[in-house]
């Protein structure tokens, strides 16, 4: 995979309580990624990126809610995430990565 393809997978942290809970216990990460990013290039953008070994990824894809408005129906945009495990002793500190 070339240097371009792992720059554009990874779009940003997904930050939620939930995320944040799931990082300090379990040492998950959750990303938004491309819809067509896969397991491999979600792995290989990680481990390039932070320097951290990577031990599993699973994807969810996420639908848009429909909406009325006004009269008019309408759907928010759907977003594909990546829940990222580390191996065991492995960090990933945002403040620093900016």
């Amino acid at each position: 995979m070339n240097q371009e393809r792992i720059l554009q997978v990874l779009l940003a942290p997904h930050v939620s309580e939930k995320s944040a809970l799931m990082a300090d216990a379990a040492g998950q990460y959750v990303f938004k990624v491309v819809p067509s990013a896969t397991k491999t290039e979600v792995k290989q953008a990680v481990e390039s990126l932070f320097d951290v070994k990577v031990q599993s990824v699973n994807m969810i894809n996420l639908k848009g809610k429909r909406k009325v408005f006004k009269g008019r129906q309408g759907q928010r945009n759907g977003i594909r995430k990546a829940i990222v495990r580390l191996a065991p002793g492995q960090d990933i500190d945002f403040a620093s990565a900016e």
